[in-house]
């Protein structure tokens, strides 16, 4: 394939292994033109790229494409890339007038964008909290760095994001956390365009070969705790308790798995239909 095949990804510590291999010409050793993409914006924007073809893969947030898949998104589930949880931090500016998560009920979340995880996480915790979902009011701030000015600002109360990733605002005094919100699922994973996944099966099994290689292997990498924490600007045990509790998968997702994201997104009233599990699997 002579055109390079364009991935985008959140520039969190998640997507490490990526950049080693990219760095370590693994990819190419195959004959892969691979281009990484940083999108700060997150799995709404990354959405948006593979509808308009602007990206051929991309590392998604598995509620986020469960939802955009549900509203037309033309794409398939490559593998999981991360077994684990996501946990989402409850955030609140410093001089905030909030002390708990359960004043939040009605108050104002700010989002990257609609569709977003900060905002479908918004709604599971608030149906984990017994709240009205009906009562959940937002405001768009893009990125990480527009929710710091939101938030700063007083136009937005509270912000969902990875509470690894927020805790140098944390150490600093930006925000406050309140809480966590664990997902109910696995938290990444590799999504292709339909189109492209049918076209490019041969390539995708080597992608999945090098990319397999190196998450099997990440955690024991020397210092990776190290490099990780300079890389990322995090505290060296932050990141050790990042690491304990995350953990990257080799294998395609369990359709009960997209069932399960399904039918909470259905019964949370983010998707109108519920589309067949089956039919989002490469």
């Amino acid at each position: 394939m002579s055109e390079p095949i364009r991935i985008a990804g959140v520039p969190e510590h998640f997507n490490l292994p990526w950049h080693l291999a990219l760095q370590e010409g693994a990819f190419a050793e195959r004959g892969i033109d691979l281009e990484w993409t940083d999108i700060p914006q997150g799995t709404g924007k990354m959405c948006d790229m593979l509808r308009t073809g602007s990206a051929d893969m991309a590392l998604l947030l598995t509620e986020g494409f469960v939802k955009a898949a549900a509203e037309g998104l033309d794409a398939v589930i490559v593998q999981e890339f991360v077994a684990s949880p996501l946990h989402w931090g409850i955030h609140v500016a410093q001089n905030s007038r909030f002390r708990e998560v359960g004043e939040l009920a009605s108050a104002r979340a700010a989002i990257s964008r609609y569709g977003s995880g900060s905002h479908l996480m918004a709604f599971v915790n608030a149906k984990n909290r017994g709240w009205d979902t009906g009562m959940l009011r937002f405001e768009v701030v893009d990125t990480l760095e527009g929710a710091v000015s939101a938030l700063t600002a007083g136009e937005a109360d509270y912000f969902m994001w990875e509470r690894f990733t927020t805790q140098p605002l944390v150490d600093s005094g930006v925000f406050r956390r309140l809480g966590i919100c664990p997902t109910p699922w696995p938290c990444f994973i590799l999504v292709a365009g339909r189109a492209f996944a049918a076209e490019n099966a041969g390539i995708l099994n080597h992608i999945l070969e090098v990319i397999n290689t190196f998450t099997v292997e990440f955690k024991s990498i020397p210092s990776i705790d190290r490099t990780l924490a300079l890389r990322y600007g995090q505290q060296l045990d932050d990141i050790r308790s990042w690491l304990s509790v995350t953990e990257w998968s080799q294998d395609q997702i369990n359709i009960q798995v997209i069932e399960n994201v399904v039918d909470t997104l259905f019964d949370l009233k983010l998707i109108s239909n519920k589309p067949a599990a089956s039919q989002l699997l490469r």
